[in-house]
């Protein structure tokens, strides 16, 4: 299980995870809720991982999942990745697949400037 939060913030739903660790027993349901998220309508997502310590490749694979459902409808963005997790993203080169910002403001200015 996932723990989150999801707020409106401008246009965009703010999933906010408290999960600290995003590994191959809950990546499924990450998968799961970004999925559902995008199915039910939202186009504009900020995935907030700023509490999140580590992650591994099950986790990666649930965001890569995410952002391939999403396609060409919309955004779905990082925001707070840091220490470990911002090692892996940039290690495997998804920080040139998701849009990555250092919080939900600063991505906000940047999407909708």
């Amino acid at each position: 299980m996932i723990g989150h939060a999801e707020r409106m913030e401008a246009e965009f739903l703010v999933i906010e995870i408290s999960t600290a660790r995003l590994e191959a027993s809950n990546a499924p349901d990450l998968r799961a809720l970004l999925i559902g998220k995008i199915d039910a309508g939202a186009d504009q997502i900020l995935l907030d991982l700023k509490d999140v310590k580590f992650m591994d490749s099950s986790a990666l694979g649930a965001l890569i999942g995410g952002i391939k459902k999403m396609g060409p409808l919309g955004t779905l963005a990082l925001t707070g990745p840091k220490g470990a997790v911002q090692q892996l993203l940039k290690l495997t080169r998804m920080d040139k697949v998701f849009p990555i910002y250092a919080s939900v403001p600063a991505a906000i200015s940047d999407l909708t400037g």
